[in-house]
């Protein structure tokens, strides 16, 4: 965070963008940064704060009818007697989750009572470690969900629109590894309900940036798991079938101008799906740093490649393994799952290994093809 802020003064700037790692969802640095004197290109520090802890923000997306998943009201306690009893309640299998988790971190499923304890305790040690916050609490654990989130912009005047929903449902480890939008096969009148109470609870709660409110779905049921107070990774496919740039709607809101939409401006067109490329092992996800020899991006038509990587980059071992994004946009769903097949197979990486044949090999699954598979599909696939 110091080296931030400084990098700021030494450079005369006006505004930090905190990007979509940590920092993003870190009240602390964006408090630091206001109280810096610089604008911070996302919400309010006491608003990430407020949604940056899973159980304030389950309270707070009730206050405007959006159901959550059955559990604990409240942080879990040190009385394992009444955390059997909740567990027997909710029904297993439950979820372990950290308050303070975000990222696919800190969650973890205990299928049985006896494992429940030893569950609580390793969910524990890792939020701790992870986020310096050991509190954690229990939901059920929805057997076949699919990820379903929804893309909301906010400005200083009270104004919010909603860009619609994405599909997040291919999943390793709780990993995000294939988004796409519009979600396949969500009837209208569900989609318009939710559009319309995520704006709400903007809202309501005075939201301002980009933002994400993040669902499970199952059964034609939404129910919230959490609100990421920043720009997602996967925002382009929002932004290619909307036509709407994100980025610089956010930095607009931070210099104090309205939106320059509406919600009946919001127009989608078509179908885009990305991918998300990794330094890893494609089937043992083992991960690969080094240096890339060689490295050729696709392109043409409906193709957007987000990268920072050149021939002779040298990947490090310390920070995520994505190393590109390849988006695909077209007219229809099926096109743009053809565009995205034929761009994998034109793009190279040498030196090092990655998850491009895994991408690949899923555009070809005709599970993925019909849509609407569920969170646990491509483990369950892989055999993990």
């Amino acid at each position: 965070m110091p080296s931030i802020i400084s990098a700021a003064e030494v450079t005369d700037s006006m505004a930090i963008h905190p990007g979509y790692g940590f920092l993003a969802e870190n009240g602390d640095f964006a408090e630091q940064v206001e109280e810096s004197g610089y604008s911070f290109i996302g919400p309010k520090s006491e608003t990430i704060k407020l949604m940056g802890n899973k159980i304030n923000a389950k309270d707070a997306v009730k206050e405007v009818e959006i159901n959550c998943i059955p559990g604990s009201d409240n942080a879990l306690d040190e009385d394992m007697d009444k955390i059997y009893q909740l567990a027997d309640e909710i029904g297993y299998p439950v979820l372990i989750k950290a308050a303070a988790g975000g990222g696919g971190k800190g969650m973890r499923i205990a299928h049985t009572k006896a494992s429940l304890q030893h569950t609580i305790d390793i969910t524990k040690a890792e939020s701790k470690s992870a986020f310096g916050d050991d509190t954690i609490f229990m939901e059920k654990l929805l057997e076949e969900p699919r990820h379903i989130e929804f893309q909301v912009l906010a400005d200083q005047h009270g104004n919010a629109v909603c860009l619609g929903d994405r599909d997040c449902s291919m999943q390793r480890n709780h990993q995000k590894i294939i988004e796409e939008a519009p979600a396949p096969k969500i009837p209208k009148e569900k989609r318009e309900e939710m559009i319309e109470k995520c704006v709400s609870f903007c809202k309501h709660i005075g939201y301002q940036s980009a933002g994400t409110l993040e669902f499970l779905y199952e059964n034609n049921e939404f129910y919230f798991i959490e609100m990421n107070t920043r720009l997602q990774v996967e925002h382009p496919v929002t932004e290619m079938i909307t036509g709407i740039d994100i980025v610089k709607e956010q930095i607009k809101v931070a210099m104090g101008l309205p939106l320059s939409i509406k919600q009946e401006d919001i127009i989608q067109r078509g179908h885009a799906i990305e991918c998300r490329i990794n330094a890893e092992d494609s089937k043992t996800f083992i991960p690969s740093p080094g240096k890339v020899s060689l490295w050729h991006p696709p392109g043409g038509p409906g193709i957007r490649i987000d990268s920072h990587l050149y021939t002779g980059y040298e990947v490090p071992p310390y920070y995520d393994s994505m190393i590109a994004k390849v988006i695909a946009q077209a007219n229809t769903r099926e096109s743009a799952i053809t565009r995205m097949g034929i761009a994998l197979s034109e793009m190279i990486v040498e030196g090092i290994e990655t998850n491009l044949e895994l991408q690949i090999e899923i555009m070809q699954h005709n599970a993925f093809k019909r849509g609407g598979t569920d969170i646990h599909y491509l483990e369950k696939r892989l055999g993990l």
